[in-house]
């Protein structure tokens, strides 16, 4: 396998906390501890263009492309609806508590964001009002996946459980109790749902069988520390997972073997926490607290 580095995009004036795909080809956005929302493309990184700028850390950030908005979640809970069309946050809601750490397109009408009280919370879109809240730990939800084939939701909180839900009425079907030794940051299902990966501040990547009531295959420490995101490549075939420990690694999808680690003495990657990942196409892009976004090109 071969990495190579094929661009960093440079220009936010805090830690990078998130990325979502954009409108056009071969384009993204990020957003970060300086408030910035800004859109990037790939083929010419060094003109960034500021879409939104808020007044606290964006901790997560939605792209909802049948309306040209955007919707971000900041470090205090508030959640900003943007109009990209007309340049205009056009709404802003102090709804979570703590922070809210992950946005999710739930069907085209509605979107759940997760937040640092524990509570996950459904929104109507159309009326950008919250039209359901339901509180799942008394800490943090961290991440939120789901099953490619089956009206199921997981998702992540610092409780060390993993909570299982029905996506068409958010009932509680069943928790994975101690899912990780304690917060449980990351987590994703295979393309084929045959598998639930999670990562946790334990520095481990657990690995269950989602058929087969989540029992937990034999696994070992992925990283040095907290898995801080889990993505698989769009064939499938090899997913990544990011680390406070300032790596990236590529594993295979089937044997679950590590493939390749990505750091900054071999690759001139990031220098300090990775904290989120996303492809376009058969790139990669990965950010971090050194404030950047770094593209990379994976091939077999």
């Amino acid at each position: 396998m071969n990495i190579l580095k094929k661009a960093q995009f440079v220009g936010h004036n805090g830690a990078v906390y998130a990325l979502s795909s954009y409108s056009q080809p071969n384009s993204f956005l990020s957003a970060a501890g300086d408030g910035w929302i800004v859109a990037w493309d790939l083929n010419d990184p060094d003109k960034g263009k500021l879409l939104a700028k808020t007044d606290s850390n964006i901790f997560s950030i939605l792209y909802l492309p049948s309306k040209n908005w955007l919707v971000a979640g900041n470090m205090y809970g508030g959640l900003h609806w943007i109009d990209l069309e007309n340049g205009n946050n056009f709404k802003s809601v102090q709804h979570h508590k703590n922070g809210i750490f992950a946005l999710f397109c739930l069907n085209d009408k509605e979107i759940l964001s997760l937040g640092g009280d524990g509570i996950l919370t459904k929104w109507d879109i159309e009326k950008s009002i919250a039209t359901e809240s339901l509180v799942l730990s008394s800490k943090s939800l961290r991440a939120i996946s789901k099953h490619p084939k089956l009206d199921l939701l997981a998702v992540a909180a610092s409780d060390s459980n993993i909570y299982l839900l029905n996506s068409q009425n958010l009932e509680l079907v069943g928790k994975i109790e101690n899912a990780h030794d304690n917060s449980v940051f990351s987590l994703c299902f295979s393309p084929d749902g045959e598998y639930l990966l999670s990562g946790g501040r334990d520095a481990y990547l657990r690995i269950r069988l989602s058929n087969n009531n989540f029992e937990e295959l034999p696994t070992q420490a992925a990283h040095l520390f907290t898995v801080n995101d889990i993505t698989y490549h769009p064939n499938g075939k090899y997913f990544a997972t990011a680390s406070r420990d300032k790596t990236i690694r590529i594993w295979d999808a089937v044997s679950f073997a590590l493939l390749k680690v990505i750091d900054s003495i071999r690759n001139a990657g990031h220098l300090k926490s990775v904290n989120s990942l996303h492809w376009v196409d058969d790139t990669l892009l990965s950010c971090s607290d050194d404030r950047s976004v770094i593209a990379w090109e994976i091939k077999d």
